[in-house]
């Protein structure tokens, strides 16, 4: 019997998140910047000689066929003619539909890891490639770095944050709901129209105002949990929500002044406190 390799999957915040436009096939494209945290889903993968994909872990509400681990390894599979198989158990601590990417994240470890256990060899662009088709979000997640977004999310820039950035400490918290991103996106009041920005005017403190969350708007309209926990949070700090929600942040300047924040939490919310990682745990997986 193989013993099991365990990975990690960081979770991920939008440091700001604008829709510029919509495209003719439906997706929606936006400027944003990823982040990627220091809280994590666990992922243990024990390689096999058969080609059978094994999902060992329950999800609660997402079928085998469904789970975005089982899709990538599949994919995975068919990109490359491989003949070997796997048994996947994913502990999910990143809390789903809140808007921090853990499924996707969790599909860009699992085709990060495969690569590297299955000797395939291939370079990140084209794990890059084969994530896109599983989602949009997949992509940042294998590019393995923060990075400034445009497209669909897909076209990436390596973006070096102003040191504050890594310093701080984030206080994540995400109310009772679940939130369907497409629902959101298909929303008849969102707007799509914001002007697009470049990567120097974040730079620029005095162009803060200047960068926000189109989405909040109408996810704090939709789910008024979302609100009241923006509203709470405030009184911290310029809160932010992170992609189309449920979860909200906000960053201070210490870790003691963090866990204070989050121990005075409402006890219906999640919540945790995570440091900005500059590069993916595994970045170094692929080349």
């Amino acid at each position: 019997m193989n013993t099991p390799f365990t990975y990690l999957a960081p979770a991920k915040i939008n440091l700001f998140l604008h829709i510029t436009g919509r495209r003719t096939d439906g997706y929606h494209t936006l400027q944003s910047i990823f982040q990627f945290v220091d809280f994590y889903d666990k992922i243990q993968l024990n390689a096999t000689s058969h080609n059978r994909i094994t999902r060992i872990s329950q999800l609660d509400n997402v079928s085998a066929e469904q789970d975005l681990c089982v899709r990538a390894a599949r994919a995975l599979q068919q990109a490359t003619g491989c003949t070997q198989g796997v048994e996947i158990q994913v502990e999910k601590n990143i809390p789903m539909g809140g808007g921090l990417g853990g499924g996707s994240s969790d599909a860009a470890t699992i085709l990060l890891a495969l690569n590297q256990l299955w000797a395939l060899n291939l370079n990140r662009q084209q794990l890059m490639e084969i994530g896109l088709k599983l989602g949009a979000d997949v992509p940042v997640f294998i590019f393995g770095q923060s990075a400034w977004a445009e497209g669909i999310g897909e076209e990436l820039t390596p973006l070096t944050l102003p040191k504050s950035f890594y310093e701080q400490y984030y206080v994540v918290v995400t109310p009772p709901v679940h939130i369907s991103t497409a629902y959101i996106f298909s929303n008849s009041r969102l707007t799509r129209d914001t002007k697009p920005l470049k990567i120097a005017d974040f730079s620029n403190p005095a162009n803060s105002s200047c960068f926000k969350n189109d989405l909040e708007k109408i996810v704090c309209e939709e789910f008024p949990a979302v609100a009241t926990t923006m509203q709470w949070l405030s009184q911290f700090g310029q809160v932010r929500m992170s992609g189309s929600g449920a979860s909200v942040f906000v960053g201070v300047s210490s870790k003691q002044e963090a866990e204070n924040i989050l121990k005075q939490k409402p006890c219906d919310m999640f919540g945790f406190v995570a440091k900005g990682l500059k590069y993916h745990p595994h970045y170094e997986l692929t080349h």
